[in-house]
């Protein structure tokens, strides 16, 4: 096999990471259009999001310990399903309800995306090219991200129906990657027997609880602004600022996740201490942008809070600890199967072998 063909499965694996991510986002520029024809409020679109980050949570506190029990594909066949139903019912919605179920299912899926579907990246790629699939597995998350509410507001700027067309085309997308998801070459992991299946919350050494609150620390806060920009920028935008173009709203989402990936090959061989430093001065930026543009009803300061927003968003998967699992008490290589949490965490991302 040819070092370009074996590199294939790994590349697959990521398809499906950014067909999910693609969807996660396709609603952005589309939430005036059903502000208007359902006639809800600001507030009932945050709780709209909300129930995405209840999806999302609850799916990654399970969806790890679940492939790594039972394997990749069997976490991964049905996230892309709970993707497909979600696509349906965005395509769909005549109610607030139906919105809430597919924002819901919508999470579920990138929890099994962020959880089964990067480290099937990263067991495609083997160890050899263990920073090269680590790096493709975060630029596919972010490209999606981007190419998501681009799309969409591409079309709903041309065009006077876009719900229908934006939602077929992820749908022909994520069917794509269900054919993909079917044929990658993902083996269960050998199971020792009478060992029951007991999950349990993710646990962290002592030593290592000062990294993990400094990743914490800079990434949630980075993850929240462009969280609170998907969310209420196209409102924002419509409503406080008077500017009604759904190409601009779903530009602007889609420029925040490419600053986002630019930040992080800009600043992969910066010390740690740099990334988080400059991750938090962008994020606090962003957020006094956002004041700005909201009070004085200026679109270019909201337009720059998305760009910082990204900016802080970024480095995240890079400067926060990388966590792996380690070897049991009994320093054999059980991956999990004795049943315990083995969890060390490295700062930097650079997982030792």
């Amino acid at each position: 096999m040819t070092g370009r063909a074996s590199t294939l499965p790994m590349w697959g694996a990521a398809w499906l990471v950014t067909a999910v991510f693609m969807l996660s986002n396709s609603p952005t520029p589309l939430y005036v259009h059903w502000q208007q024809e359902l006639d809800f409020s600001t507030g009932t679109l945050t709780v709209i999001f909300a129930l995405y980050i209840a999806g999302l949570l609850s799916t990654l506190l399970v969806a790890g310990q679940l492939s790594d029990r039972f394997g990749r594909k069997p976490m991964l066949l049905p996230g892309l399903l709970a993707a497909l139903t979600a696509c349906l019912l965005f395509a769909g919605a005549q109610s607030v309800l139906a919105l809430g179920i597919a924002r819901l299912l919508t999470g579920i899926a990138v929890g099994v995306m962020v959880s089964a579907g990067m480290a099937a990246v990263g067991d495609l790629g083997g160890s050899e090219r263990r920073r090269q699939a680590a790096l493709l597995a975060s630029v596919s998350m972010v490209f999606g991200a981007g190419l998501g509410p681009l799309l969409a507001g591409g079309l709903a700027q041309t065009m006077a129906h876009p719900i229908l067309p934006v939602f077929g085309t992820d749908l022909a997308v994520l069917g794509s990657a269900l054919v993909v998801a079917c044929l990658l070459p993902l083996h269960r992991p050998v199971r020792s027997s009478g060992q029951p299946l007991q999950l349990r919350l993710p646990t962290v050494p002592a030593a290592n609880r000062r990294h993990l609150a400094y990743g914490i620390a800079t990434f949630g806060p980075g993850i929240t602004a462009t969280s609170f920009v998907l969310t209420l920028g196209p409102s924002l935008l419509s409503r406080l600022l008077d500017v009604r173009s759904p190409m601009i709203a779903g530009g602007m989402a889609c420029a925040m996740f490419l600053t986002a990936t630019g930040v992080q090959f800009a600043v992969r061989h910066w010390p740690i201490r740099s990334i988080f430093l400059g991750s938090t001065t962008a994020t606090v930026l962003a957020m006094t942008s956002l004041g700005i543009a909201v009070h004085a009803s200026l679109a270019p300061m909201l337009v720059a809070a998305a760009l910082l927003a990204g900016a802080g968003q970024g480095p995240g998967p890079i400067g926060r600890p990388h966590v792996d699992r380690f070897a049991c008490s009994r320093r054999t290589a059980c991956r999990g199967q004795c049943g315990a949490e083995h969890l060390r965490i490295y700062p930097g991302g650079t997982a030792a072998t």
